[in-house]
């Protein structure tokens, strides 16, 4: 197995890069919500269940899984993905949300330290600009590659490497924050350090996939935090 090859010293933190849906918000209820507006709207039914068991995965996968469109009527899909999004966003605008405990107060401190931060997601675009805008997060990120940007997901390590690219960062020297299993893979398998979040998963499903830490919270997590990771 091919390994980074060891430092005579450490590298120092260049970048962060901030999974989104779970480690800079709680969006699992506007996004149930969303689902059960989109069945309403169809006339389909739809299980808290159901948006248990499919959370986390992309939508031309799940509507064709529900049985709401044909697995190749790409167009058919795009279009009730599209409007699933939408309706999530509106729920969002109307009612706001408000970034998860300690990430406010990590980003300013990383800006306070010159350290780049980026987004690195399998979030549509348009949703992480609408959350941006209404937490008032927007200036904290240079860079972010979301779902449109990339060809494969997580746990394929692309969605990391081309937000380090963004930054002009070495993956090396980079830390990634993450909530799911999937994307502390993708960010071993970019060669980059991580720190696991509890939000999502508990800690003994997330420590199998060895992150350099996991927290309940990103409160205890500062620039001196991260480079203590080398």
């Amino acid at each position: 197995m091919w390994r980074l090859p060891l430092l005579d010293h450490p590298m120092p933190l260049a970048a962060v890069i901030f999974d989104f849906d779970g480690v800079v918000i709680d969006s699992h209820d506007a996004h149930e919500r969303s689902w059960f507006a989109l069945a309403n709207e169809l006339g389909q039914p739809f299980t808290r269940e159901t948006f248990v068991a499919t959370f986390g995965q992309r939508n031309e996968s799940i509507l064709p899984l529900l049985g709401w469109a044909e697995p190749g009527d790409v167009a058919h899909i795009q279009q009730l993905g599209d409007r699933k999004e939408s309706l999530y966003r509106e729920i969002l605008r109307q009612e706001g949300i408000v970034p998860l405990p300690g990430v406010v107060d990590l980003l300013a401190d990383l800006k306070k330290h010159g350290i780049a931060c980026a987004i690195g997601t399998s979030t549509p675009r348009a949703n992480v600009e609408c959350v941006l805008a209404i937490t008032g997060l927007e200036g904290f990120f240079r860079h972010m590659a979301t779902a449109e940007d990339v060809t494969h997901g997580k746990p394929d390590p692309e969605v990391f490497l081309k937000a380090a690219a963004m930054l002009g960062a070495e993956p090396a020297a980079c830390v990634v924050i993450e909530d799911a299993q999937v994307g502390i893979r993708a960010a071993v398998a970019a060669g980059m350090k991580s720190v696991a979040v509890t939000t999502t998963h508990p800690a003994e499903a997330l420590a199998p996939e060895n992150p350099q830490r996991i927290e309940p919270s990103l409160v205890p997590v500062d620039t001196a935090y991260l480079r203590g990771l080398w």
